[in-house]
């Protein structure tokens, strides 16, 4: 019982940490690619986060990003 809690705690925190970093936007663009067409060719996580910087980094509301 106390193992399961434990588990379930790991489990919240960790969703929490990766929403909050936002680790899981790759996860959310290929479900969503996915439940569109599922032939689509999704990119690489690399080449997301590639795309995502770009697009960041090209929005004149951004302002100066240094890092």
């Amino acid at each position: 019982m106390l193992w399961s809690g434990l588990r379930r705690t790991a489990s919240a925190v960790r969703w929490y940490v990766r929403e909050l970093l936002d680790e899981s936007a790759y996860d959310r663009y290929v479900a969503h690619a996915r439940s569109h067409d599922s032939a689509v060719a999704v990119p690489s996580r690399r080449e997301f986060e590639r795309m995502r910087t770009d697009r960041q980094e090209s929005d004149p509301r951004a302002g100066f990003r240094c890092c």
